[in-house]
């Protein structure tokens, strides 16, 4: 029986701890914006003019 009470205890601090973090991580504003990463594969980027002149020095 103390094993039930140790364990279910135990699962609640585990739970609290995601909440935690999951409202930690709206708070800091990872799941503001939805649409941009699954479009952002189809724009096509140039690659930038100042690491081709780093590059070549």
């Amino acid at each position: 029986m103390k094993v039930i009470l140790l364990l279910i205890g135990l699962s609640l601090v585990v739970a609290l701890i995601f909440l935690a973090a999951f409202f930690w991580a709206v708070d800091d504003g990872q799941y503001e914006d939805e649409v941009t990463p699954s479009i952002r594969m189809l724009f096509d980027e140039s690659p930038s003019t100042s690491s081709k002149s780093s590059s070549n020095d």
